[in-house]
Protein backbone atom coordinates (compact mmCIF):
# COMPACT_ATOMS: atom_id res chain seq x y z
CA UNK A 1 0.00 0.00 0.00
CA UNK A 2 3.08 2.68 0.58
CA UNK A 3 4.58 1.77 -2.95
CA UNK A 4 0.92 2.25 -4.41
CA UNK A 5 0.80 5.73 -2.30
CA UNK A 6 4.32 6.71 -3.24
CA UNK A 7 3.46 6.34 -6.98
CA UNK A 8 0.63 8.26 -6.85
CA UNK A 9 2.10 10.93 -5.35
CA UNK A 10 5.00 11.29 -7.36
CA UNK A 11 3.20 11.12 -10.01
CA UNK A 12 1.33 13.86 -9.09
CA UNK A 13 3.81 15.87 -7.78
CA UNK A 14 5.52 15.14 -11.59
CA UNK A 15 2.60 16.93 -13.26
CA UNK A 16 2.33 19.66 -10.94
CA UNK A 17 5.99 20.44 -11.60
CA UNK A 18 5.35 20.55 -15.56
CA UNK A 19 3.06 23.28 -14.87
CA UNK A 20 5.02 25.33 -12.80
CA UNK A 21 7.82 24.73 -15.29
CA UNK A 22 5.48 25.59 -18.18
CA UNK A 23 4.25 28.68 -16.39
CA UNK A 24 8.07 29.99 -15.70
CA UNK A 25 9.56 29.15 -18.85
CA UNK A 26 6.01 29.24 -21.30
CA UNK A 27 8.03 32.44 -23.09
CA UNK A 28 11.09 29.97 -24.47
CA UNK A 29 8.72 27.42 -26.17
CA UNK A 30 8.28 28.06 -30.02
CA UNK A 31 5.51 26.48 -31.82
CA UNK A 32 5.77 28.88 -35.05
CA UNK A 33 2.96 30.72 -33.28
CA UNK A 34 3.91 32.28 -30.24
CA UNK A 35 3.33 28.94 -28.31
CA UNK A 36 -0.50 28.22 -29.48
CA UNK A 37 -0.79 25.14 -31.53
CA UNK A 38 -3.74 24.62 -33.96
CA UNK A 39 -7.34 25.15 -33.24
CA UNK A 40 -6.35 27.55 -30.35
CA UNK A 41 -4.86 24.83 -28.45
CA UNK A 42 -1.46 26.28 -26.04
CA UNK A 43 1.17 24.18 -24.98
CA UNK A 44 0.10 26.03 -21.71
CA UNK A 45 -3.64 24.37 -21.66
CA UNK A 46 -2.77 20.96 -22.89
CA UNK A 47 -0.23 20.52 -20.34
CA UNK A 48 -2.23 21.90 -17.38
CA UNK A 49 -5.74 19.82 -18.37
CA UNK A 50 -3.82 16.66 -18.95
CA UNK A 51 -2.09 16.89 -15.57
CA UNK A 52 -4.96 17.78 -13.84
CA UNK A 53 -6.41 14.53 -15.39
CA UNK A 54 -3.89 13.02 -13.93
CA UNK A 55 -4.10 14.00 -10.57
CA UNK A 56 -7.86 13.42 -10.37
CA UNK A 57 -7.18 9.86 -10.88
CA UNK A 58 -4.79 9.65 -9.22
CA UNK A 59 -6.92 10.82 -6.35
CA UNK A 60 -9.62 8.23 -7.50
CA UNK A 61 -6.62 5.62 -6.75
CA UNK A 62 -5.35 6.28 -3.87
CA UNK A 63 -8.99 6.11 -2.78
CA UNK A 64 -9.52 3.16 -4.41
CA UNK A 65 -6.38 1.43 -2.20
CA UNK A 66 -8.12 2.56 1.01
CA UNK A 67 -11.88 1.04 -0.24
CA UNK A 68 -9.61 -1.90 -1.03
CA UNK A 69 -8.13 -2.00 2.51
CA UNK A 70 -11.97 -1.51 3.88
CA UNK A 71 -12.30 1.67 4.40
CA UNK A 72 -16.24 2.96 3.79
CA UNK A 73 -16.71 4.46 0.52
CA UNK A 74 -18.52 7.14 2.69
CA UNK A 75 -16.13 8.09 4.61
CA UNK A 76 -13.61 8.47 1.98
CA UNK A 77 -15.54 10.12 -0.12
CA UNK A 78 -16.12 12.50 3.35
CA UNK A 79 -12.28 13.01 3.86
CA UNK A 80 -11.89 14.26 0.04
CA UNK A 81 -14.46 16.68 0.42
CA UNK A 82 -13.26 18.08 3.93
CA UNK A 83 -9.87 18.10 3.43
CA UNK A 84 -10.19 19.56 0.19
CA UNK A 85 -12.39 22.23 1.38
CA UNK A 86 -10.01 23.18 4.13
CA UNK A 87 -7.15 23.63 1.82
CA UNK A 88 -8.19 25.41 -1.44
CA UNK A 89 -10.86 27.82 0.84
CA UNK A 90 -7.94 30.29 0.76
CA UNK A 91 -7.23 30.49 -2.65
CA UNK A 92 -11.24 30.95 -3.32
CA UNK A 93 -11.71 34.67 -2.57
CA UNK A 94 -14.64 33.85 -0.19
CA UNK A 95 -16.06 37.45 1.27
CA UNK A 96 -18.38 37.98 3.92
CA UNK A 97 -20.74 39.47 1.11
CA UNK A 98 -20.95 35.89 -0.36
CA UNK A 99 -21.89 34.03 2.70
CA UNK A 100 -25.42 34.08 2.34
CA UNK A 101 -25.10 32.71 -0.60
CA UNK A 102 -24.95 29.57 0.47
CA UNK A 103 -28.48 29.41 1.60
CA UNK A 104 -29.50 28.75 -2.03
CA UNK A 105 -31.03 25.83 -2.20
CA UNK A 106 -29.55 24.77 -6.14
CA UNK A 107 -25.71 25.05 -4.10
CA UNK A 108 -27.34 22.07 -1.88
CA UNK A 109 -29.07 20.23 -5.18
CA UNK A 110 -25.11 20.61 -6.93
CA UNK A 111 -23.52 19.47 -4.13
CA UNK A 112 -26.31 15.93 -3.85
CA UNK A 113 -25.13 15.62 -7.28
CA UNK A 114 -21.34 15.57 -7.24
CA UNK A 115 -21.51 13.91 -3.76
CA UNK A 116 -23.49 10.88 -5.25
CA UNK A 117 -20.95 10.50 -8.36
CA UNK A 118 -18.10 10.45 -5.98
CA UNK A 119 -19.88 7.54 -3.69
CA UNK A 120 -20.84 5.73 -6.82
CA UNK A 121 -17.36 6.06 -8.38
CA UNK A 122 -15.41 4.82 -5.43
CA UNK A 123 -18.32 1.88 -5.29
CA UNK A 124 -17.21 1.12 -8.65
CA UNK A 125 -13.52 1.47 -8.67
CA UNK A 126 -13.53 -1.28 -5.20
CA UNK A 127 -14.28 -4.36 -7.65
CA UNK A 128 -13.92 -3.38 -11.29
CA UNK A 129 -10.62 -1.76 -13.48
CA UNK A 130 -9.91 1.51 -13.49
CA UNK A 131 -10.36 2.30 -17.22
CA UNK A 132 -13.23 0.21 -17.48
CA UNK A 133 -15.19 2.53 -14.84
CA UNK A 134 -14.14 5.75 -16.21
CA UNK A 135 -15.49 4.51 -19.58
CA UNK A 136 -18.58 3.68 -17.92
CA UNK A 137 -18.43 7.17 -16.50
CA UNK A 138 -18.50 8.98 -19.91
CA UNK A 139 -21.90 8.35 -19.92
CA UNK A 140 -21.80 11.79 -18.42
CA UNK A 141 -21.64 14.07 -21.32
CA UNK A 142 -24.33 11.98 -23.07
CA UNK A 143 -26.81 12.53 -20.37
CA UNK A 144 -25.41 16.40 -19.99
CA UNK A 145 -26.52 16.42 -23.76
CA UNK A 146 -29.90 15.88 -23.22
CA UNK A 147 -30.59 17.11 -20.39
CA UNK A 148 -29.53 20.56 -20.68
CA UNK A 149 -31.75 20.71 -23.86
CA UNK A 150 -34.84 19.68 -21.83
CA UNK A 151 -34.47 21.81 -18.95
CA UNK A 152 -31.82 24.71 -20.43
CA UNK A 153 -33.04 24.34 -24.18
CA UNK A 154 -29.30 24.53 -25.26
CA UNK A 155 -29.60 24.03 -29.05
CA UNK A 156 -29.29 20.39 -30.06
CA UNK A 157 -27.71 19.72 -33.76
CA UNK A 158 -28.72 15.80 -35.72
CA UNK A 159 -24.37 15.48 -36.16
CA UNK A 160 -23.77 15.92 -32.53
CA UNK A 161 -26.45 13.62 -31.51
CA UNK A 162 -25.19 11.23 -33.64
CA UNK A 163 -22.04 10.98 -32.81
CA UNK A 164 -23.11 11.19 -28.85
CA UNK A 165 -24.79 8.32 -29.47
CA UNK A 166 -22.22 6.54 -31.24
CA UNK A 167 -19.88 7.32 -27.97
CA UNK A 168 -22.93 5.96 -25.73
CA UNK A 169 -22.15 2.86 -28.25
CA UNK A 170 -18.64 2.54 -26.70
CA UNK A 171 -20.02 2.97 -23.03
CA UNK A 172 -22.17 -0.24 -24.34
CA UNK A 173 -19.10 -2.21 -25.33
CA UNK A 174 -17.21 -1.49 -21.75
CA UNK A 175 -19.96 -2.25 -20.19
CA UNK A 176 -22.08 -5.15 -21.70
CA UNK A 177 -25.25 -4.69 -20.00
CA UNK A 178 -26.89 -8.08 -20.00
CA UNK A 179 -23.62 -9.77 -21.61
CA UNK A 180 -21.81 -10.42 -18.21
CA UNK A 181 -22.06 -6.79 -16.60
CA UNK A 182 -21.06 -6.48 -13.02
CA UNK A 183 -22.72 -4.36 -10.18
CA UNK A 184 -19.85 -2.75 -10.66
CA UNK A 185 -20.40 -1.57 -13.84
CA UNK A 186 -23.82 -0.42 -12.96
CA UNK A 187 -22.23 1.81 -10.49
CA UNK A 188 -20.31 2.94 -12.74
CA UNK A 189 -23.21 3.97 -15.09
CA UNK A 190 -25.08 5.51 -12.37
CA UNK A 191 -21.85 7.81 -11.46
CA UNK A 192 -21.83 8.70 -14.62
CA UNK A 193 -25.40 10.13 -14.44
CA UNK A 194 -24.91 11.80 -11.24
CA UNK A 195 -22.27 13.32 -13.34
CA UNK A 196 -23.92 14.38 -16.30
CA UNK A 197 -26.79 16.04 -14.28
CA UNK A 198 -24.16 18.24 -12.04
CA UNK A 199 -22.51 19.67 -15.22
CA UNK A 200 -26.25 21.20 -16.13
CA UNK A 201 -26.28 22.08 -12.70
CA UNK A 202 -23.33 23.83 -13.08
CA UNK A 203 -23.92 25.34 -16.67
CA UNK A 204 -27.72 26.49 -15.11
CA UNK A 205 -26.14 28.24 -12.36
CA UNK A 206 -22.62 29.67 -13.91
CA UNK A 207 -24.23 33.83 -14.13
CA UNK A 208 -25.20 33.69 -10.84
CA UNK A 209 -21.83 32.77 -8.78
CA UNK A 210 -18.33 33.18 -9.29
CA UNK A 211 -15.92 29.48 -10.39
CA UNK A 212 -14.14 29.71 -7.32
CA UNK A 213 -17.19 29.97 -5.40
CA UNK A 214 -18.57 27.55 -6.49
CA UNK A 215 -16.24 24.91 -6.80
CA UNK A 216 -15.46 25.67 -2.60
CA UNK A 217 -19.43 26.10 -2.18
CA UNK A 218 -19.61 21.97 -3.48
CA UNK A 219 -16.57 21.21 -1.04
CA UNK A 220 -18.10 22.76 2.34
CA UNK A 221 -21.63 21.30 1.17
CA UNK A 222 -20.53 18.09 0.38
CA UNK A 223 -18.54 17.40 3.13
CA UNK A 224 -21.55 18.80 6.02
CA UNK A 225 -23.96 16.29 4.07
CA UNK A 226 -21.26 13.22 4.16
CA UNK A 227 -20.40 14.20 7.95
CA UNK A 228 -23.12 12.08 10.02
CA UNK A 229 -22.59 9.35 8.22
CA UNK A 230 -19.04 9.27 7.51
CA UNK A 231 -17.86 10.29 11.24
CA UNK A 232 -19.92 7.38 13.27
CA UNK A 233 -17.12 5.04 13.17
CA UNK A 234 -13.66 7.26 12.45
CA UNK A 235 -11.43 3.65 11.39
CA UNK A 236 -7.61 3.71 13.03
CA UNK A 237 -5.41 5.94 10.68
CA UNK A 238 -1.72 4.82 10.21
CA UNK A 239 1.11 6.81 8.76
CA UNK A 240 0.05 5.06 5.29
CA UNK A 241 -3.55 5.67 5.94
CA UNK A 242 -2.99 9.18 6.42
CA UNK A 243 -1.06 9.52 3.21
CA UNK A 244 -2.89 7.88 0.69
CA UNK A 245 -5.91 10.16 2.57
CA UNK A 246 -4.12 13.13 1.40
CA UNK A 247 -3.25 12.13 -1.85
CA UNK A 248 -7.15 10.80 -2.95
CA UNK A 249 -8.04 14.43 -1.24
CA UNK A 250 -5.37 16.73 -2.54
CA UNK A 251 -4.97 14.83 -6.11
CA UNK A 252 -8.57 15.78 -6.70
CA UNK A 253 -8.68 19.08 -5.51
CA UNK A 254 -5.49 20.36 -7.06
CA UNK A 255 -6.60 18.26 -10.20
CA UNK A 256 -10.46 20.64 -9.94
CA UNK A 257 -8.09 23.74 -9.25
CA UNK A 258 -6.20 23.67 -11.86
CA UNK A 259 -9.07 23.12 -14.07
CA UNK A 260 -10.31 26.12 -12.71
CA UNK A 261 -7.57 28.42 -13.48
CA UNK A 262 -7.64 27.44 -16.81
CA UNK A 263 -11.21 27.77 -17.55
CA UNK A 264 -10.28 31.34 -16.62
CA UNK A 265 -8.60 32.44 -19.85
CA UNK A 266 -9.53 29.24 -22.26
CA UNK A 267 -12.82 28.77 -23.88
CA UNK A 268 -14.76 26.00 -22.86
CA UNK A 269 -14.89 24.47 -26.47
CA UNK A 270 -11.06 24.67 -26.23
CA UNK A 271 -11.00 22.36 -22.70
CA UNK A 272 -13.36 19.71 -23.42
CA UNK A 273 -11.56 17.89 -25.92
CA UNK A 274 -8.74 17.23 -23.26
CA UNK A 275 -11.32 16.18 -20.71
CA UNK A 276 -11.19 12.75 -22.55
CA UNK A 277 -7.45 12.20 -21.68
CA UNK A 278 -9.04 11.23 -18.08
CA UNK A 279 -9.55 7.89 -19.92
CA UNK A 280 -6.06 7.54 -21.00
CA UNK A 281 -4.66 8.80 -17.18
CA UNK A 282 -7.05 5.95 -15.80
CA UNK A 283 -5.67 3.56 -18.32
CA UNK A 284 -2.30 4.07 -17.39
CA UNK A 285 -2.68 4.70 -13.42
CA UNK A 286 -4.47 1.28 -14.12
CA UNK A 287 -2.33 -0.52 -15.60
CA UNK A 288 0.92 0.87 -12.82
CA UNK A 289 -0.90 0.16 -9.57
CA UNK A 290 -2.89 -2.26 -9.95
CA UNK A 291 -2.07 -4.66 -13.17
CA UNK A 292 -5.48 -3.94 -14.52
CA UNK A 293 -5.59 -3.68 -18.58
CA UNK A 294 -8.44 -3.63 -20.48
CA UNK A 295 -9.57 -6.34 -22.41
CA UNK A 296 -9.62 -5.93 -26.37
CA UNK A 297 -13.32 -4.92 -26.36
CA UNK A 298 -13.38 -2.75 -24.19
CA UNK A 299 -10.21 -1.21 -25.54
CA UNK A 300 -12.14 -0.54 -28.82
CA UNK A 301 -15.08 1.37 -26.70
CA UNK A 302 -12.66 3.46 -24.92
CA UNK A 303 -11.39 4.34 -28.21
CA UNK A 304 -15.09 5.10 -29.98
CA UNK A 305 -15.64 6.86 -26.49
CA UNK A 306 -12.55 9.15 -26.96
CA UNK A 307 -12.98 9.78 -31.11
CA UNK A 308 -16.37 10.27 -31.01
CA UNK A 309 -16.38 12.55 -27.86
CA UNK A 310 -13.28 14.81 -29.18
CA UNK A 311 -15.07 14.97 -32.81
CA UNK A 312 -18.58 16.28 -31.42
CA UNK A 313 -17.02 18.59 -29.29
CA UNK A 314 -14.86 19.90 -31.98
CA UNK A 315 -18.07 20.15 -34.35
CA UNK A 316 -20.17 22.20 -31.53
CA UNK A 317 -17.25 24.43 -31.83
CA UNK A 318 -17.84 24.93 -35.08
CA UNK A 319 -21.82 25.30 -34.63
CA UNK A 320 -22.32 22.21 -36.35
Amino acid sequence: MICKALFVLGASLFFFNCVEGLNSNVASIRTGNGGVLAGGFSIQTVVMVVAAMFMIVGGDAAATVLTGAGFPQVFVAWTRFALAAVVLAPFCGLSLRELHQFLDWRLYLRAALIVGGIICILTALKTEPMANVFGGFFVGPVVSYFLSAMLLRERITPLRTLLLLVSFGGVLLVVRPGFGMTVGMGFAILAGCFHGAYLVATRWLAGGFRPRFLLLSQLVIGAVMLAPFATVTVPESTGPVVGLIAISALGSAAGNFLLVLVNRTTPAGVIAPLIYSQLLAAMIIGWVVFAQWPDQLSLLGLSIIIAAGVSSVWFAGRGR
